[in-house]
């Protein structure tokens, strides 16, 4: 007896809790934007659906980007929580950082000053360091400045 392949969403949320995969994909969503066919974003990458980079690029259902979203997030929120184990219990910090890992990868949030502050218990710092990644092909970004002004609001939740 085969088992039933279990959905984006159900991963999203086995990894990270309901909370913070709530959180995650409410924050997520509306500063990646949603494109069904593949586009160049400001820097030159090509990606579909809600930013992502990793898979075909062809025109996606709109099921299919909410099911790469909850995937993607999934994924990314796993790599925070394996960077930043404390997080597990801290879901408002864990859905900001695991924003910053979908935007700017998950090596680059791995070294980042924000994991390395929340690695040290100072989740008030951590959310603080999101703020610095403003920047996109070296210049200041109005709408990664609103960003990191989001997912800062967000992590200081219940702080």
């Amino acid at each position: 007896m085969t088992q039933p392949a279990t959905t984006g969403r159900a991963k999203l949320i086995a990894t990270l809790g309901a909370t913070a995969a709530a959180a995650s994909l409410a924050i997520i969503a509306p500063w990646e934007g949603k494109r069904n066919d593949p586009y160049v974003d400001i820097v030159g990458v090509t990606t579909v659906c809600y930013g992502e980079t990793r898979v075909e690029m062809r025109r996606y259902s709109d099921a299919e980007c909410e099911e790469m979203l909850a995937d993607a997030v999934g994924d990314f929120g796993g790599a925070v929580l394996e960077r930043n184990p404390n997080l597990a219990g801290h879901p408002y910090q864990l859905a900001a950082a695991t924003s910053l890992s979908y935007n700017i990868g998950k090596s680059a949030y791995a070294r980042s000053t924000a994991a390395r502050r929340f690695g040290a218990g100072d989740m008030a710092g951590g959310c603080r360091a999101l703020t610095m990644w403003n920047k996109a092909g070296g210049r200041v970004v109005p709408g990664l400045v609103n960003r990191r002004n989001a997912e800062y609001r967000l992590c200081m939740t219940d702080l």
